[in-house]
């Protein structure tokens, strides 16, 4: 069959294997191409991992066999890398072998063949054996082919002038095997990096803790609700994993955000402690007036009286969800109550820091600590863009940095607007949103149940701010349930 096998197929075959991502569809276009070129009745292709060759896909054609490819034999148990098996000495030697007649060869053990033949009614008679043997010299696995055959179907030897050329195959492939193995470790890199960086962001805030994995898990079910049922949206593999990796790393940039705003449980946070010391030396310092004049005691006990209501007034505003005007107005009042200092000198209750803080009107930042905090999206894509992201990941930095952006623009940090907003991104946002409200390891609030937490998305849709499409589709597929 050589003859009629061209240079031209040759350098289709390179082109095809250099374009083909999946490992199986290259292993099993080699298989059947060195099939053809042979003119044999089978073929198995084995992968070398370590000191074993794994079965890979095979394809055969005799009476009595189903024809079988791709990851079927995966089951079988390997080939351990010593001399009693052929494609093992094939590979061991790093040599060709070509056997006329496996029955009447001493040259090797063939007591495997034989006993698979005598299990499946079948009779291995010629055997070519050629390793993979990539671009430096490793060898990556063996090509095995049985039973040649001459135009009227009898069995014959592998011809010597079919080994160039199905030797030629052989190198190609074990090259394309190379470079996907290569490709695969850096991928396998980027993703224990990714992992890496999220159990850092976890470990130092126990308060986001699951924050991150219950987000990529809301993308996966969503994902997967998609291919299910609405196959005109589904992703590639490749598509799936890049935005999957986004969701993973679109909070990197809290890492560089101080734990005293991350992990701001009240209002005032550590500034409480200092009030409540300035409350005791003061009461201390009144008390020790009236005693000294008892002229001057009782109008020390209504200043204790009044500047304990007031810091009794504090700790409740500390940790209240939403402050009114009256409650603002009251607070404003206590903030300006003289009280004497371990120095003796008379000072406000409060700072104007500390008053800023306590006066939030709702969660728990101050505008100089929320801009800091929303300050790790910038951080996010500032991190991530020094990493080489290519290909179809070469969106990851934007889609991760931009999960704060609002389709009406009043979003954060670049006021992106609809037609600048990828659906991924779009998607990102709303289960970002979503986890957010309805998290239980938040310090600040109680988690709201999810039929109140779509509530609040759809008021934001009706608002104009997230994509009303994605979160129909988001509600309707029942990722968010909790698993």
């Amino acid at each position: 069959m050589t003859k009629e096998y061209s240079a031209d197929r040759l350098i289709q075959i390179a082109i095809a294997l250099s374009a083909e991502k999946n490992i199986d569809n290259l292993l099993d276009m080699i298989l059947q191409e060195a099939i053809k070129i042979s003119f044999c009745d089978s073929g198995t292709v084995y992968i070398r991992e370590k000191d074993q060759l794994f079965f890979h896909n095979t394809y055969t054609g005799a009476g009595g066999f189903v024809d079988r490819s791709t990851g079927k034999l995966k089951q079988i148990p390997p080939v351990p890398l010593n001399r009693s098996y052929v494609s093992a000495c094939a590979v061991l030697d790093k040599k060709k072998i070509n056997i006329a007649d496996v029955y009447e060869s001493d040259e090797y053990d063939f007591s495997g063949a034989k006993k698979y033949d005598a299990m499946n009614g079948y009779r291995t008679k010629s055997m070519l054996v050629i390793p993979l043997e990539d671009d430096k010299g490793e060898i990556v696995g063996a090509l095995q082919l049985i039973n040649a055959q001459d135009e009227d179907k009898n069995i014959i030897p592998f011809p010597a002038e079919d080994e160039d050329i199905i030797s030629a195959l052989a190198s190609l492939a074990a090259v394309s095997i190379t470079n996907r193995r290569l490709s695969q470790q850096v991928l396998d890199t980027l993703h224990s990096f990714v992992e890496v960086m999220v159990e850092a962001i976890d470990t130092r805030s126990s308060y986001n803790a699951n924050h991150t994995k219950s987000m990529v898990g809301y993308a996966r079910r969503f994902l997967k609700y998609i291919e299910e049922h609405h196959d005109d949206r589904k992703l590639t593999d490749e598509e799936t994993d890049s935005f999957l990796m986004s969701v993973w790393l679109h909070d990197i940039g809290k890492l560089v955000i101080p734990l005293e705003v991350m992990d701001k449980a009240t209002r005032l946070g550590s500034k409480k402690e200092e009030i409540k010391n300035r409350v005791t030396v003061a009461c201390l310092k009144e008390e020790i007036k009236g005693l000294k004049d008892p002229s001057k005691k009782e109008e020390a006990e209504k200043r204790i009286a009044e500047i304990t209501k007031a810091f009794e007034l504090i700790s409740e505003c500390d940790t209240k969800g939403f402050l009114p005007d009256e409650l603002i107005n009251s607070l404003k009042e206590a903030a300006k109550i003289p009280v004497i200092d371990s120095e003796d000198n008379e000072i406000p209750l409060l700072t104007e820091e500390e008053l800023t803080a306590i006066t939030v009107r709702k969660g728990t930042l101050t505008d100089k600590e929320r801009t800091t905090m929303q300050s790790h999206v910038v951080y996010t894509g500032r991190m991530l863009e020094k990493m080489n992201f290519e290909g179809v990941y070469a969106s990851v930095p934007g889609w991760a940095a931009a999960h704060h952006e609002l389709i009406d623009g009043s979003g954060y940090p670049n006021h992106l607007k609809a037609e600048e907003i990828p659906y991924q991104v779009r998607f990102l946002t709303i289960i970002d949103v979503y986890d957010a409200l309805t998290a239980e390891d938040r310090p600040y609030k109680p988690p709201m149940p999810p039929e109140k937490a779509f509530g609040v998305l759809e008021s934001m849709a009706d608002e104009g701010k997230i994509d009303r499409t994605i979160l129909s589709l988001f509600k309707e597929s029942g990722a968010w349930e909790k698993k």
